[in-house]
């Protein structure tokens, strides 16, 4: 059983506060949306929060707004606030770069999700990117959504259109993320045994495939200078490798 350290008064640790509550539609059940919420993320700059609401469907939440929507009820209302539940945003179009709430149906069931930026996690300003496909402005955001069916979908996060189809994985895609350097490099981590490493900065190619694991892999994460990349996976198994 795991314990804090002797010099750790636990006691003085701060209880976590709810301070609101994003529900999954009710009703009606359908093969789209379930009850049940599978996987979360939130972007690397905060600006928006996602989460997978059943079996195809994940919801894009602009979360400052949401935010303040929870504590605006003033400071006497927090310790309940957890009844709030959060207001659908305006469909006005008339602000252009208004953060807007987004369902986006992926067509499978979704294991996993990622936002990826061209802006290094470590830098507050925003630099401009250029693909050989799309041509992006400031402050563009994606979305990566990992489906059962192996494929990976890239989404724009501001306007919840289809960017990118990346098929190679033939399994599960349990876990994915991208490089904190703002390169836009995804790992793609699945039950076909594999990681594999993409390029969206072109076209979404595949750079790289990792073989290194016997069993399936459930997760990976990069080092904070991007240079290294470790994963885990069944049978007790942990790989590093350098993407260098």
């Amino acid at each position: 059983m795991a314990s804090f350290p002797p010099r750790v008064n636990e006691k003085e640790i701060v209880r976590s506060r709810s301070i609101g509550e994003l529900l999954t539609p009710a009703a009606p059940f359908d093969k789209k949306c379930g009850r049940e919420n599978w996987t979360v993320a939130f972007a690397p700059d905060g600006s928006y929060f996602a989460w997978s609401q059943g079996h195809r469907t994940v919801k894009l939440v602009p979360w400052s707004q949401c935010l303040k929507n929870f504590l605006l009820h003033g400071t006497k209302n927090v310790a309940n606030s957890n009844s709030l539940r959060l207001s659908r945003q305006n469909s006005d179009g008339g602000q252009k770069n208004k953060p807007r709430e987004h369902i986006i149906d992926c067509g499978d069931i979704v294991w996993s999700l990622a936002f990826g930026s061209s802006v290094p996690e470590k830098q507050s300003r925003c630099v401009n990117i250029e693909w050989h496909r799309f041509r992006f402005g400031q402050d563009q955001l994606l979305l990566a959504t990992g489906l059962s069916n192996g494929r990976i979908k890239i989404w724009d996060v501001y306007t919840g259109k289809l960017l990118l189809n990346l098929v190679d994985h033939t399994e599960v895609v349990r876990n994915l993320t991208f490089a904190p350097d703002g390169s836009l490099i995804l790992v793609s981590a699945s039950r076909d045994k594999t990681l594999r490493v993409w390029d969206l900065k072109d076209d979404g190619n595949m750079m790289k495939v990792l073989r290194g694991h016997q069993n399936w892999v459930y997760s990976c994460a990069f080092s904070p200078d991007s240079s290294m990349l470790c994963s885990v996976g069944a049978s007790k198994a942990v790989v590093a490798a350098i993407l260098v």
